[in-house]
Order: C-alpha cells, then sequence, then structure tokens
C-alpha cells in the first residue's frame, strides 16, 4: 500500500515555475489577469467549487479532489509528456524521503511568546536564528497598497503575517482548505465522516463471552475483615490510643462598651436572645471637674427640692480639684440594685416590625352617594310635649306617631302633617311607649310608673274598632299564670277613663316589647329581681313568668321578628332564648360597662348593642358570641338603637344631642361579612339637664328618622 502524501509544495512549484517558462508571454499574461479577477470577485466564499488554472497547467482540480488519487497513486494529474519523462518516479522519490515535520518552514522571527507590543516603538521586531535584527518592512499608504492590490491579480491570496512582518502567499491547496473548513466539512477530502463502526470484540468464531464466571459470595455478605478493623478502631478510641482534634476554646473576652447581640457566647441563641440595653453613659455633668456651666447654684438646688421625685435630677454636678479627693458615690449601691432588678423583672420581647402603608389599612368603603336614600335634613318638628319626650312609636302603616313624655301625656301625631291627632294626660311620668305591630289593630302600650295602659287610639273603621274594643274588655277580675292558678304578679283592671286596660305591677316598669303577632307584650321591671320580665297575653288576659333564671339586673327585652326566641340584655351581656324548647340558645359575651339598649335586625341573625359608654357592639349570631364589630361612636351614654325594617340602616342616639345614621348590608351569602359604614351624624336637639336625645325610631316604609329630645321636641329627618 502506497505511503499517503504529505504537502508537497516545493516540488509543485518546481514544476510550475518549468511551466511559466514554456510558456508564451503575451499569452500567459492575458490568462493570469482573467484568473485572477474571476477569484478576486468569489474570494473564500465564492459559489464556485473548483479553481482553475492556466490552460497549460493541465486538467482541473475540484474541491473535493487531493494531490493523492483514491487508489493510492502519487502522481498528479499532469501532462502525459512529463510523466513519461520520469517526473513520477522523481515525486514518488520525494515523497518517500520527505517527512510533514521537515516539510514545515521554521518562522524567521525567534521572540517567541513575548508580545508583539513590546517592539511597536522599536525599528525592528524580533531576531532571527542567527541574532540579527528583523528590520520592519516600510509601510505603502493605503492609496498605494490599494492601487497595488488592484494591479495584482493574486493580491485576494496574499495575508499579512505580523509575527514574521510579511506577506504570505496562500497555496491553492490552502485555499481549498479553507473554503471546505467555512462549509464546514473535513479539511481533507479524502476523510470519510461516516465510515462504517468496527466492533473490536466481536469474531466470527467467538463460542463464550470475556468472562462466564459466576458472581462470587463476597458481593453478597459483610467483610469479616472490615469487621475486625472496625472493632480495632472501637478499642483503641476506648483506649485513648485515638484522640481526635478538639475544638479551640476562644478566650473569654468581650468588648466593654460594644454591643452584646456580637458576642460569641451569644451566638448560638439566634433569634431568641435580646441584649439588654445598655445603661446610659456618663457625660461632662459626672466629671469631677466639671465646666462652670454644668455645676448649678444654690437657688436651682433649693428649686430642685420642690419637684416631684421623678422630675428631680438624679445627679448634682460637684467640682473637685483633684482626682483624689472625690468620695464614694453614695448611690453607687442603690443604682446597681435597680439596674439588676430591671433586668430580672422586667421581660424583653423582639417585635417584629412591619413597613406597611396606613392609608393601605383603611378599609375601602364605598361612596356615601351609592348608598342612598338615607335622612340628611330635619323636615318637620312635633312640638307640643312640656317636658322631656322619653320615648315614641310608630304605626304599622308609617301614617301616625306616638309620643310618651314626662310630662304625664301621651300624644299621637300625624307624620306628614304634624298635626296632633289625640292626648292622653296619664297623670305620671311616661317611661315607654309602643305601638301594636299589626295594621288592624290600633292599640298602643304606655308604660307609665308601675302600670301599664293599654289604650285605644281610636284609629281604623268601624269593624277595627269592634275588635280593639272587645279585645280591651276585661270580664273577670284578676289574671291566671300559666298554671291555672290566680296570681297576685300584675292585675288587669278595666281603665274607664282613658278607656283601655291597665296593667298594675308591683315595680317600675322600664320597658315594654310587642310580639309580632301583636297578642303578647313583655314587660321589663329592672328591680324586680326573678320576677323582672313578665309575658302577658292580650287575647286571655294572662301574665306568666319567665321559665328561666336571670343572670343580673335586666335592661331590656326584644322578641325575634321572625322566630319563637326572646332577647333579654342584662347589664353586662345579651342571653338569647328558645320559648319552645325553653332552653338558651347563645349567651353574648359585651365587653361592656354597661348595656343600655338592644335591636335585632329584621333577618334575625345580627343584633346591635348600645351601651352606657358610647360604644356599639354588632353581633353575628353565626359567627360568634363575640362582637362582630365595636364602633366608639358617641362620646356620651348611648340612649337607643334601631333598625330599620326594609332599608339596610341602623341608627344610634346619645345624650350628647346627636343621632348617628349607619349603612348595615347583611348578605344572604354566608361568606359574606357584613358591611358597616357610617353615613350621617344628625344634628339639631339642644342639652337639657344633661341630657340630650332620648329615643330613636325608624320609619316603617320610609327612609325617615324620628327622634325625640330632652329638649321637648320631637324631629323627623328625611332624605
Amino acid at each position: 500500500m502506497a505511503k499517503r502524501e504529505t504537502p508537497r509544495l516545493d516540488s509543485l512549484n518546481k514544476k510550475k515555475k518549468e511551466k511559466e517558462k514554456k510558456m508564451d508571454e503575451s499569452s500567459k499574461h492575458q490568462q493570469e489577469e482573467n484568473v485572477g479577477d474571476k477569484q478576486l470577485h468569489q474570494g473564500f466564499s465564492g459559489d464556485e467549487e473548483e479553481l482553475t488554472e492556466s490552460e497549460s497547467d493541465g486538467p482541473v482540480l475540484s474541491e473535493d479532489e487531493d494531490y493523492v488519487s483514491a487508489d493510492g497513486d502519487d502522481s498528479l494529474h499532469n501532462d502525459p509528456s512529463e510523466e513519461n519523462e520520469g517526473g513520477s518516479s522523481e515525486s514518488h522519490q520525494g515523497i518517500e524521503e520527505s517527512d510533514s515535520s521537515e516539510d514545515e518552514v521554521a518562522p524567521r522571527n525567534t521572540i517567541g511568546d513575548v508580545p508583539l507590543e513590546w517592539y511597536k516603538d522599536e525599528e525592528h521586531v524580533g531576531y532571527d536564528i542567527s541574532g540579527k535584527k528583523i528590520k520592519k518592512k516600510v509601510r505603502q499608504d493605503k492609496l498605494d497598497s490599494f492601487l497595488a492590490s488592484a494591479d495584482d491579480s493574486k493580491n485576494w491570496r496574499k495575508i499579512y503575517d505580523e509575527y514574521n512582518d510579511e506577506e504570505v502567499e496562500l497555496t491553492k491547496r490552502e485555499t481549498r482548505l479553507i473554503r471546505r473548513l467555512l462549509k464546514g466539512k473535513a479539511p481533507h477530502a479524502e476523510f470519510d465522516p461516516y465510515a462504517p463502526y468496527v466492533d473490536w470484540f466481536k469474531w466470527d468464531d467467538a463460542k463464550h463471552p470475556l468472562s462466564n464466571a459466576p458472581e462470587p459470595k463476597r458481593r453478597f455478605i459483610p467483610s469479616k475483615w472490615e469487621s475486625k478493623k472496625v472493632v480495632e478502631y472501637v478499642r483503641a478510641i476506648r483506649k485513648g490510643l485515638i484522640k481526635f482534634d478538639k475544638p479551640k476554646e476562644e478566650p473569654r473576652v468581650y468588648h466593654l462598651w460594644g454591643d452584646d447581640s456580637s458576642s460569641t457566647e451569644k451566638a448560638g441563641h439566634g433569634l431568641a436572645y435580646i441584649p439588654a440595653p445598655k445603661s446610659k453613659l456618663p457625660g461632662h455633668e459626672e466629671s469631677y471637674n466639671p465646666s462652670l456651666e454644668y455645676i448649678p447654684t444654690q437657688e436651682e438646688i433649693n428649686s430642685y427640692q420642690l419637684m416631684y421625685e421623678e422630675d428631680r435630677p438624679k445627679f448634682i454636678p460637684r467640682r473637685f480639684l483633684s482626682l483624689r479627693s472625690v468620695p464614694a458615690y453614695e448611690n453607687a449601691v442603690k443604682e446597681s440594685f435597680d439596674r439588676c432588678l430591671d433586668l430580672y423583672l422586667c421581660p424583653r420581647a423582639r417585635k417584629k416590625r412591619i413597613n406597611i402603608d396606613p392609608e393601605s389599612l383603611k378599609p375601602k368603603l364605598p361612596s356615601r352617594k351609592d348608598l342612598k336614600p338615607y335622612p340628611v335634613t330635619c323636615y318637620l318638628e312635633y312640638k307640643g310635649h312640656k317636658g322631656a319626650v322619653m320615648s315614641i312609636a310608630t304605626e304599622a302603616s308609617g301614617q301616625w306617631i306616638a309620643s310618651g313624655s314626662i310630662d304625664g301625656s301621651v300624644r299621637v301625631w300625624e307624620v306628614e302633617t304634624g298635626r296632633c291627632r289625640r292626648v292622653w294626660e296619664i297623670g305620671e311620668a311616661v317611661h315607654y311607649v309602643a305601638w301594636n305591630p299589626l295594621p288592624g289593630l290600633h292599640i298602643l302600650a304606655v308604660s307609665s310608673g308601675q302600670d301599664v295602659l293599654l289604650l285605644n287610639t281610636g284609629l281604623g273603621n268601624d269593624e277595627e274598632q269592634k275588635n280593639i274594643e272587645q279585645l280591651l274588655r276585661i270580664e273577670t277580675p284578676g289574671s291566671m299564670d300559666d298554671t291555672g292558678n290566680t296570681t297576685s304578679i300584675v292585675s288587669w283592671v278595666q281603665d274607664d277613663k282613658h278607656g283601655g286596660i291597665r296593667l298594675k305591677h308591683f315595680k317600675t316598669v322600664s320597658s315594654v316589647e310587642w310580639h309580632r303577632k301583636g297578642d303578647y307584650l313583655s314587660t321589663v321591671m329592672p328591680a324586680g329581681e326573678s320576677r323582672a320580665i313578665l309575658i302577658h297575653q292580650l287575647s286571655k288576659k294572662l301574665t306568666q313568668r319567665i321559665p328561666f333564671k336571670l343572670h343580673g339586673l335586666p335592661v331590656s327585652s326584644i322578641f325575634h321578628p321572625t322566630r319563637s326566641i326572646f332577647f333579654i340584655s342584662t347589664k353586662k351581656n345579651v342571653r338569647v332564648y328558645d320559648l319552645l324548647k325553653q332552653k338558651l340558645v347563645k349567651k353574648l359575651e359585651t365587653g361592656l360597662r354597661e348595656v343600655s339598649s338592644i335591636a335585632v335586625h329584621p333577618a334575625g341573625d345580627n343584633v346591635i348593642v348600645g351601651s352606657r359608654e358610647g360604644k356599639l357592639c354588632w353581633f353575628d349570631m353565626d359567627l360568634s358570641s363575640q362582637p362582630y364589630r365595636i364602633l366608639k361612636c358617641h362620646p356620651k351614654d348611648i340612649t337607643n338603637v334601631a333598625f330599620h325594617h326594609s332599608y339596610p340602616l341602623f341608627a344610634t342616639c346619645s345624650d350628647d344631642c346627636t343621632a348617628y345614621v349607619f349603612h348595615g348590608m347583611v348578605y344572604s351569602d354566608l361568606n359574606q361579612n357584613p358591611l358597616i359604614v357610617p353615613l350621617e351624624i344628625l344634628r339639631g336637639h339642644s342639652s337639657t339637664n344633661g341630657r340630650g336625645v332620648m329615643d330613636c325610631k325608624f320609619h316603617p316604609r320610609q327612609p325617615w328618622l324620628f327622634t325625640a329630645g330632652a329638649d321637648s321636641v320631637i324631629k323627623l329627618y328625611c332624605h
């Protein structure tokens, strides 16, 4: 097999020069110009894959061909005449004698890896092999170099060698290699990138694998030699023959005035350790020879004795001429003891500080314009009472309103006109009035002293009046309790003077509330002890005690608007009872100093409670027994609270002569909390004997609010 040919640049150049001498000078110049122009335009990225030679150079060589033929023939594709003359034998002889390391031309410059920047300002670029300086060639300007390159057809093949300071002309073989590299191919055309795989470990006559021995047993059982070695190490450690390196103990020193948090002893505690605060360092006043401005005069020292002890300065500066004359500090032991006492008794806690914009903590409430209608301005005033109006009540249709005053009179007013329809002179201060909730039953309950009067207002048609007169007629004296025995708790008496019934109690009645069906009413006597709350049935003229034990002094009571549930509020909490099952359902913990009033939402699941300290508690009974919201709205006592029957409104009135109107939306979705938005503060009443607004009630159909004041005026606020 013939030896593969290495690059033979010298032999090719010799043959090329011999051919050029034989060519005619005129045809030679013409052919070289044509070839040079063509190659100048295509460069290294030319589209043609063949590099043409002159006509006398022989056949054309393609890119994929090399100087060595595929079958191993070392002869070039030259003219037949040259082959006959023995040129091929000479080339074979040159190939056999040549070596790749011998063909490489050594660089002229012998400076090695020295940066050429060091010779930037010198006249030479280095030294040759004999030690002579290699002078820098004179550089042509850009215009001359451009003209020279335009005249030279082979200029596109020339490359400047900065290391040797010379221009090198690439051969056709080198340009062909560069073209193949630019196209991503192998440099040599004879290289086969997809050669067949040779499996060196596969023979046709193989009968057995490389190793067919079974797995040894030692791979599946623990090594006894390793266990023996471990036992030796354990015995050596126990005897002390093997000793481990102990951690280096750092000296217990610390910075006297430094921060304890950086101490290495406290580093193991992490975030749990909080360093004690440093005591105040001594200043100029504590100096033994302070400046004159720090020394107080005798007058200032005398004024210190008149101050409180906490305001008095702890140390009075004094001046000494020398440090030897400074006496012992008289409060040293006391201050040290106080310091130790503070560190021992005062706990230190780490508080995480969160940087939050205060505006982002404010709840996003809807605009008041979107929550209309609600009462805003005073529309009417009802004047006629001579004393403070303690209570008001609205009729079911909203056409009439009743009021009771401490002047002993009860009046019925027409809402739209302000006309006084009727007046009853009770003769004793009226504490509470309540209108029967049924539209056709115009009966008014009035509490005055120890009596409760059921009055016929005279409203309605003749048929309704007949039913009212029949209900307010007592056929048998006395009353029967739930066991059928005559009781002396309350006596039902016919009152011919006022045309109604008088229920005589044994204690003063503070409030009266009707059941939604209009046949039952409850009365509250705060001083009645176990019989403080009674329930009366109008149709049967019966009175019965509630079957529950009272805990504390009762303040008010109210029926549930839809179910048989009864609310009793004491001074501290509110208890919810089921009248049918006769058991306690829930206890609402108000956390207030003293409860003053209570109101139930028309849906029955939310309760508001007013207090004597000006706070309002909203309870969501489905959520918890604790208040959902606590609103501090009035600076003085809240006298009454009220819900609207159809609009999402509730109001509070206080002795500060104001009434607050709120938007209270209760959603049917249990996952959504009630929305509470303050809307308006209604003013207009004047204070009398320290009392302001005594009662407030909503109109049953319109978003109007009635307020009764201690100034004997009733006001109507409309939207």
